[in-house]
């Protein structure tokens, strides 16, 4: 089967609550962990990537409160944090993308170094490249490389330039996810519907464009955690737009409709879900190569925990799908392998996150218990002697180290 994976790697230093990490991603990946201990940090952290080169740097970290928020407060007060990704890319090249932003006084910040390389071959050799230090491009393989400043990302001054068009749309055109129920409820206007948003303002748009195939596909599952509901549409309202259910409502033979403002929080939520995994497009610059969501499975009844989580694995065939959960529910089936986990705990206000250790793994490959056992047990843990013990090398963000 066809590898689906975009991220194959994630580095993160100082972001947040999360120290430090470097972790690699499957197709379907579960951020497993209690409440509190750092699971959305990582999605964020990957999300400020995408809002980044989708607005700016500066409007991503506004977003978040400013730098001081986002670089991880320590006794050691890091003065800044640091982003690597691994790609693997639809042309079958590879590519690494990262940047570390500093902090300025009165709560600016600076990109110190963003380095971006394209090759088709483990030496990195024969490929595209650029290292950008303080505003200044110290070594590019374009012929003329545009200028670049020190408060945003090069790579949206690169993306002009064809070998670095794909990695570019790639990152821009992932989506992550923390619905909003009374945003769906509302009257949205109408947009491109490319990418749904965050807490799902422009669902009705994105439904809209979804192939007839995808949109079957979404009210089949719905159907099945919100019984009776035969079908999902957009109604205009003036300028605006907004969604009609059709269910079958007691004896009646004709299905009832509603808007979206008498649908309850958990029908909206799943809906949202749904078309978040649905997600596609004729054009490849504009497909969506990875979902992230945070707690899927909130206001869903327990009863459609499965049928979530066979949504997440059947979009993962065509789709990265990360997921952060503490649901016991959701992951209660053997077919979720350890494969499919990283474990994520707080330790004195640290996040550490790494695969399961080995009284978990030899647990779950055993199939003494499933992954949902041991999270209500609490013996879901991170292989502490992987998480303290990465080789360095791995923790570099740049291929020559930091200066």
């Amino acid at each position: 089967m066809h590898d689906v994976t975009l991220v194959s790697r994630v580095v993160l230093r100082n972001y947040k609550s999360i120290a430090q990490c470097s972790v690699a991603l499957k197709p379907l990946v579960f951020l497993v962990g209690q409440n509190g201990v750092g699971k959305s940090n990582f999605l964020d952290a990957l999300r400020l990537v995408t809002e980044s080169l989708n607005t700016s740097l500066d409007h991503a970290l506004r977003d978040r409160g400013g730098i001081n928020e986002v670089r991880r407060r320590s006794s050691g007060h890091p003065t800044h944090f640091g982003i690597r990704l691994e790609l693997a890319l639809p042309d079958g090249k590879n590519g690494t993308y990262a940047f570390r932003v500093g902090a300025k006084p009165k709560g600016g910040f600076e990109v110190q170094r963003e380095e971006c390389r394209i090759f088709s071959n483990a030496a990195l050799e024969d490929g595209y490249f650029y290292d950008v230090e303080q505003g200044q491009v110290k070594s590019s393989s374009m012929k003329a490389p545009p200028p670049a400043a020190n408060d945003r990302l090069y790579l949206v001054a690169a993306s002009g330039q064809p070998e670095f068009r794909a990695l570019y749309d790639c990152l821009t055109h992932m989506g992550f996810y923390n619905l909003n129920p009374d945003e769906i409820r509302d009257m949205q206007p109408p947009d491109a519907g490319d990418v749904l948003q965050r807490d799902g303002r422009n669902l009705a748009s994105v439904l809209d464009r979804l192939p007839a195939a995808n949109r079957e596909r979404v009210v089949e599952m719905l159907a099945k955690v919100v019984p009776g509901v035969k079908a999902v549409d957009v109604r205009h309202v003036g300028k605006k737009e907004t969604l009609e259910f059709r269910q079958k409502v007691g004896s009646n033979e004709a299905p009832w409709r509603f808007l979206a403002e008498n649908m309850s929080d958990g029908t909206l939520r799943a809906l949202g879900v749904l078309v978040a995994l649905s997600q596609t497009s004729e054009d490849p610059s504009k497909a969506v190569r990875l979902v992230g969501i945070e707690e899927p499975e909130i206001a869903l009844h327990p009863g459609a925990a499965g049928i979530l989580r066979d949504a997440l694995r059947a979009a993962s065939r065509n789709t990265q799908v990360l997921v952060t959960s503490h649901s016991p529910d959701l992951l209660d089936d053997k077919a979720i392998s350890d494969e499919h986990i990283l474990a994520v705990t707080m330790d004195a206000g640290e996040t550490r996150i790494g695969p399961v250790d080995e009284a978990g793994r030899s647990a779950i490959r055993d199939k003494l218990y499933t992954v949902g056992e041991l999270l209500r047990l609490n013996q879901l843990n991170p292989d502490e002697t992987a998480v303290r013990n990465v080789n360095p090398r791995q923790l570099e963000l740049f291929r020559m180290g930091d200066r």
